[in-house]
């Protein structure tokens, strides 16, 4: 689910995913530049890391096929912000989920999440390239602080600003794992992860999705809000995302 917000004109989020019978990839990205600049961007994201894995024959480490993937999408950003004036600036997150087999591959840049439920946990298991986030790690802010904080907005690494960009890869096991939440910052700003978690675990992936945003939008909303629920591990294998 993506919705424009309670406040914003154009909605620059964008979040789509593949499957077949032996992979399934996710992905969501938050746009941010100049007049539809941040739209591009995040369509381009998401667009590109996604045709980039589904035409690799991937082998072993995996890994190093999501990097190229987000690398790829990044130069094609880059690029494109650098030939045409009305898009120069533009810039985007992604988060993208590569399920093989029993096993979560997560490539991660900006300020987009992954959360994890598991037993009756939720965990975030991506970390925000932020202001906010550098803050808390020197211990400059607390948590509460964070919550609110006036420069919540200001990320530190993000695809198309820069001509290369790092990216963070994560790996875990698939089992146990109950959902797994994509999301952009205009939910992670507004709900808790505890308010996510009893939402998921109350519905089907669809209408968990829809729930998730209008709990946002309700709670003031003003970002653009996007989603991804995917369900995880099941007694009768894998269940696609409808």
């Amino acid at each position: 689910m993506s919705d424009v917000g309670n406040a914003r004109q154009i909605n620059e989020d964008y979040a789509s995913y593949r499957e077949d019978e032996s992979r399934r990839l996710y992905v969501i990205a938050d746009g941010m530049g100049g007049h539809n600049a941040g739209e591009v961007a995040s369509k381009i994201a998401v667009e590109t890391v996604i045709e980039y894995l589904w035409e690799s024959d991937m082998e072993e480490p995996v890994e190093d096929y999501l990097t190229k993937a987000v690398e790829a999408a990044n130069e094609k950003i880059y690029s494109l912000a650098n030939k045409d004036d009305g898009l120069n600036g533009m810039g985007t997150t992604v988060t993208a989920c590569l399920i093989i087999m029993n096993k979560l591959y997560i490539a991660h840049v900006g300020d987009s999440c992954c959360f994890l439920v598991s037993g009756n946990e939720i965990k975030k298991v991506t970390k925000d390239h932020s202001m906010v986030q550098q803050l808390l790690d020197n211990g400059s802010i607390t948590e509460e602080e964070a919550i609110h904080h006036p420069n919540k907005n200001i990320i530190t690494r993000a695809l198309g600003t820069k001509a290369t960009v790092e990216v963070d890869i994560l790996k875990e096991n698939m089992k146990g794992i109950k959902i797994i939440i994509l999301c952009t910052d205009g939910l992670s700003n507004v709900l808790t992860p505890e308010e996510m978690k009893e939402i998921v675990m109350k519905y089907d992936p669809l209408l968990a999705s829809k729930e998730l945003v209008q709990c946002s939008k309700s709670k003031g909303g003003r970002d653009n809000i996007s989603v991804i629920v995917i369900e995880g591990e099941c007694e009768d294998g894998w269940k696609a995302v409808r």
